[in-house]
């Protein structure tokens, strides 16, 4: 008797995180979700890169068990390998990685591929049990009785990956065969649904509903428990060829992508419809049409040759907008615009300040810096007051060669004035209406003093 699955899938970012990091992928044959690690170091990228290699599965396998898990395998290989090569050609992705748990079905059973702590379950008759094991610090501390499967909940290294695709080092997935039987459901899902939902609790409501309202009470359940994680479920139901064949709901079933990888959807043809929405939620679900596999007769189980990889997509150079020339053009204006209002304003500051310096033997107010740049001079003459230069004091003199800064005109006027005060009345003054005369005095005793006096004008 052939069998066939019947899916469903939802992701969904959760009510904590602001960017979802989980992305996930429904078929007719294969099954996966992937949950990125990294937080800045974008594990949204590591997951979705991770889906677009391992969606490429998704064609109905043949051989024996081995050669299902050599698929499953080899796939995984590459998602590592793809991550690595994203990280090689952008450090800024260093760190960045995913979980993945692939469930490849041939028609009878699934071939599992599992890294991490993203996990799968088996549902049947109304019992639920785990088929993966989580790689992660606190259930190697539940391997050990050190710490019970509750406790290993709320451990505060819970979150802690011990084997993930990307980073250093191979990859070194679990693989294993499980076979299936009609009314079987199989539940793969992110942390962010096992990690707050017992096992008893998953089973209720694997098992409820069809498969679409399953997974959507699995999303719901979740947040409401309190997950503070994104949250992706896949829920596939194992039907016979006539019971699907029978259902209408079936026939229009197309594969689905949801999570980080849904917003990374190929290009429709043009005139192509688009497919019928299924997500719970606008915008955290979506649909990818099947990969064309263009593979030669003689080689059915090959993987096909890789389409456009979305995450290099994402990054491509984009061809020139029209009027591109004017965004830098716009730029220089501004920064010429930005330097001319800081100049204008650096001047008008400069013609406030004023020094006390010389010009020839006079002493002058000058208006400016008391500085020069190269071509530029930054002061000018503004006042030009009596007081000789070779009348003051060295000390005084000095000062006023080297330039008394003192701010306002108000205070240059009154350096000015202190320095008048100061000259030394004896030193010889290029005054042209003032000439020292001598007189004795009539006391022969007395010693002959030198005065100045004013001569009066001969006009």
């Amino acid at each position: 008797m052939s069998l066939r699955l019947h899916w469903s899938a939802i992701s969904d970012v959760g009510r904590v995180r602001k960017d979802n990091q989980d992305s996930g992928y429904a078929g007719p044959w294969l099954l996966t979700v992937c949950d990125g690690v990294g937080g800045a170091a974008r594990g949204d990228i590591a997951s979705s890169t991770a889906v677009s290699q391992l969606r490429r599965l998704d064609e109905r396998p043949g051989g024996e068990p081995d050669e299902l898990l050599g698929l499953v395998s080899g796939a995984l290989h590459r998602a590592h390998d793809r991550i690595n090569e994203l990280v090689d050609e952008d450090p800024s992705l260093n760190g960045t990685s995913t979980t993945a748990t692939v469930a490849l079905f041939d028609g009878a059973r699934i071939g599992l591929g599992h890294v991490g702590d993203s996990r799968a379950y088996l549902w049947r008759g109304g019992e639920l049990s785990q088929l993966t094991k989580d790689h992660t610090f606190v259930q190697t501390l539940v391997d050990e009785g050190r710490i019970s499967e509750q406790e290993s909940r709320v451990h505060p290294h819970r979150n802690l990956i011990l084997r993930a695709l990307g980073g250093p080092g191979d990859v070194d997935p679990d693989l294993f065969v499980i076979e299936l039987a009609a009314g079987d459901r199989l539940l793969l899902c992110s942390d962010g649904a096992s990690g707050v939902l017992d096992d008893a609790r998953l089973a209720d409501l694997v098992g409820s509903g069809n498969v679409d309202f399953a997974a959507v009470e699995l999303v719901r359940a979740s947040l409401e428990a309190g997950s503070s994680d994104n949250v992706t479920c896949i829920v596939a139901e194992v039907r016979t060829e006539e019971e699907l064949a029978a259902d209408p709901d079936h026939a229009d079933r197309e594969p689905m992508l949801v999570g980080a990888a849904a917003e990374l959807r190929r290009a429709r043809p043009r005139g192509q419809k688009p497919g019928l929405f299924r997500g719970h939620r606008a915008g955290d679900t979506g649909e990818l049409e099947p990969v064309a596999a263009d593979l030669p007769d003689d080689a059915p189980h090959a993987i096909p040759s890789d389409p456009i990889d979305p995450e290099t997509a994402r990054y491509a150079p984009q061809p020139p907008r029209r009027l591109a020339w004017l965004r830098p053009v716009f730029v220089v204006l501004l920064l010429g615009g930005v330097v001319w209002v800081a100049a204008a304003g650096a001047w008008s500051w400069s013609q406030d300040q004023y020094y006390v310096g010389v010009e020839g033997e006079t002493v002058v107010i000058y208006r400016g810096l008391n500085t020069d740049l190269p071509g530029v001079s930054l002061s000018e003459p503004y006042e030009t007051t009596d007081v000789d230069l070779d009348r003051l004091s060295e000390f005084d003199a000095g000062k006023v060669r080297d330039g008394i800064e003192v701010g306002t005109l108000d205070d240059a006027r009154r350096t000015v004035d202190n320095l008048a005060a100061r000259q030394d009345p004896a030193a010889p003054t290029t005054d042209l209406t003032t000439e020292p005369t001598t007189e004795p005095t009539t006391d022969p005793t007395a010693e002959p003093t030198a005065e100045s006096t004013t001569v009066p004008d001969a006009s």
